[in-house]
C-alpha cells in the first residue's frame, strides 16, 4: 500500500512539474545566469572572501546545467543556488511572481503549517485550528520523505539560501524544508509534545481554514503597554513606514510616566535609519551619535589595467602603485567618511533605564539602531544575536519578470568591527528553549523585567 502511495505521488508530481511556467528560452537562461555572474564580479562588496576560481568554475559548469533545466522554476533554482554560494543575505535572487505563485511552504490544503527553528529542531510553531490536535503546537519534525530532517534540511534547503549567518541559514532551513510546488506532495514523520510517533502526507495548497492555533495577525507598527506600575513596554516593529513616528510621538505622555522602559526590536526586519534615529533621539542625552562604517568597491578601469604590471614589491611607499595593484585584483576600496549623525533634541527627552530587546528577525536598518545604542550607559541589551546582514542591494531585472540583489555596500560598527555574518551580540544572551514555546513564555521579556528588579538603583 506505501509503495502504490508513493507511486501514486511520484507520478502526480511529474504531472505538476510539466504544468510548472515554462517560458524562458536557452539563450534567455544563459543571459539571466551570466547578468547575475557579471554584476556579482563587478559590484559585490564581499568579493574578496570569494574563491574567485571556485565562483567561476561553477558559472562554466551552470552554463550546460542551465539550459537542461526543464522549467523555470528549476532554472531560477539553479541561480538560486549559485547566490548562495556567496554567503550574502542582500544579495539573492528573486523568481518572477508566475513561479512563485506556484510553490508554497506553509500551506497543505486541510493543514496550514509554520515551522520555527527551537534549539536546533523543526518545531511545528503554528497550525490551523482543526488539525492542532492531529499536528499539536510543539510537534518536532522527525523525518521528511523518509530522510532524517538535519539531513534533509543540508541536502535540499540549506543549499538555496542566500544569508550571511549561521544561525539565520539554520532558521531559514527550518522554516523553508517543506517548500515546494502546489500539487506535488510530501511525508512527514514527527513527534507530538506527548512523545507520540505520527506519519502525514501532505499535499502542497491553498490552505481553507484561517484559524490558526496560536493565532498569527499581523502585527501593528507599534505597540505600547505597561509591564507593571512603573516599565512601559514599546516594541517597534519595522523602520519601513514613516507612520511609526507619529504613532510614537502620540505614545509620549504615556512614555514621560515611566521609570523604565522595554524596546522590542525583535521582529523590525529593518527599513529607513532616520526612522529608527528620529525615535532613538528621545531616549538619547546625546546630539550626536555615530553610525556604522561603510565601505563600496571602486573602480578606475585604466587602474586596472596598469595594475596587471604591478607587482606587490612596487607598493611600498607608493600610493599609486598601491592602488593599480588593488584595482587589478578587484579590491580597491573607497571608505565612506562616518559623518556624525547630528540629533535635533527634542524638547523633553527620556533618558531613564532601558532595556532593548532583539533577536534573530532585528535586520539592516534595525541594527544601524543598536549600533547607535552601544555606548549608552543606561541602555541594555538582551536576547539573540540579530539578523547580520546590512548594506546597499543593487537591484536589476533578470529575464521573464525575475530580479535579483548584490551588497555593494559594507557596513562595520564605527571601530572596524564585523557584524555581518556573525549578528550583533546582546549584552544579556537569552535563547527561547522548546518548553518556553510550548508554555507561551517569553523568556527574553522575563530576563528585561528580572534585570529592572535587580537593578533597582538604577
Amino acid at each position: 500500500m506505501r509503495y502504490k502511495l508513493l507511486l501514486s505521488i511520484f507520478l502526480f508530481g511529474n504531472f505538476v512539474w510539466s504544468q510548472m511556467p515554462s517560458e524562458l528560452t536557452n539563450a534567455e537562461k544563459v543571459y539571466g545566469l551570466s547578468r547575475f555572474w557579471q554584476e556579482v564580479n563587478y559590484n559585490f562588496v564581499y568579493l574578496d572572501k570569494v574563491d574567485r576560481e571556485a565562483w567561476d568554475d561553477y558559472y562554466i559548469q551552470l552554463i550546460d546545467e542551465v539550459q537542461q533545466t526543464p522549467n523555470d522554476y528549476e532554472y531560477y533554482r539553479l541561480l538560486e543556488k549559485f547566490s548562495a554560494k556567496l554567503k550574502d543575505g542582500h544579495t539573492d535572487i528573486y523568481m518572477p511572481e508566475a513561479v512563485r505563485n506556484q510553490l508554497t511552504e506553509t500551506d497543505f490544503g486541510d493543514y496550514r503549517i509554520y515551522l520555527t527553528n527551537i534549539d536546533g529542531k523543526a518545531i511545528v510553531s503554528a497550525v490551523n485550528e482543526s488539525k492542532s490536535e492531529e499536528l499539536p503546537v510543539g510537534s518536532e519534525i522527525l523525518k521528511v520523505d523518509g530522510i532524517e530532517a538535519s539531513k534533509y534540511i543540508d541536502q535540499n534547503v540549506k543549499p538555496y539560501i542566500s544569508t550571511s549567518a549561521e544561525h539565520i541559514l539554520r532558521d531559514f532551513g527550518v522554516s523553508r524544508m517543506l517548500k515546494g510546488a502546489i500539487g506535488t506532495s510530501v511525508e512527514i514523520e514527527y513527534r507530538t509534545p506527548k512523545d507520540q510517533i505520527r506519519n502525514l502526507v501532505l499535499t502542497r495548497s491553498k490552505a481553507v481554514e484561517e484559524k490558526m492555533k496560536p493565532e498569527r495577525g499581523s502585527r501593528e507598527l507599534l505597540e505600547f503597554k505597561w509591564l507593571n506600575k512603573t516599565t512601559a513596554y514599546l516594541a517597534l516593529n519595522s523602520f519601513g513606514d514613516e507612520a511609526i513616528i507619529k504613532m510614537f510621538e502620540e505614545k509620549l505622555p504615556e512614555i514621560a510616566k515611566a521609570k523604565s522602559i522595554v524596546i522590542d526590536l525583535r521582529n523590525n526586519g529593518g527599513g529607513n535609519t532616520n526612522i529608527g534615529v528620529d525615535i532613538l533621539k528621545y531616549f538619547v542625552k546625546d546630539t550626536v551619535l555615530y553610525g556604522s562604517q561603510s565601505s563600496t568597491r571602486k573602480h578606475l578601469a585604466t587602474y586596472k589595467a596598469w595594475g596587471r604590471w604591478t607587482q606587490e614589491k612596487d607598493t611600498i611607499g607608493n600610493p599609486g602603485a598601491r592602488d593599480t595593484y588593488l584595482a587589478a585584483k578587484d579590491l580597491l576600496i573607497h571608505d565612506f567618511d562616518n559623518e556624525p549623525w547630528k540629533i535635533e533634541r527634542p524638547e523633553q527627552i527620556y533618558v531613564i533605564p532601558t532595556v532593548i530587546l532583539f533577536g534573530h528577525n532585528t535586520a539592516s536598518a534595525a541594527e544601524d539602531f543598536l549600533i547607535f545604542v552601544e555606548n549608552q550607559e543606561h541602555m541594555i541589551t538582551i536576547g539573540e544575536p540579530s539578523y547580520g546582514s546590512t548594506g546597499q542591494p543593487y537591484v536589476f531585472e533578470l529575464p521573464k519578470g525575475a530580479a535579483a540583489r548584490v551588497c555593494t555596500k559594507k557596513d562595520t560598527y564605527p571601530d572596524g568591527r564585523e557584524f555581518v555574518g556573525y549578528g550583533i551580540q546582546p549584552d544579556i544572551l537569552v535563547r527561547k528553549k522548546l518548553e518556553d514555546f510550548i508554555n507561551d513564555k517569553d523568556p527574553v521579556l522575563m530576563e528585561a523585567l528580572k534585570y529592572f528588579s535587580d537593578n533597582r538603583s538604577l
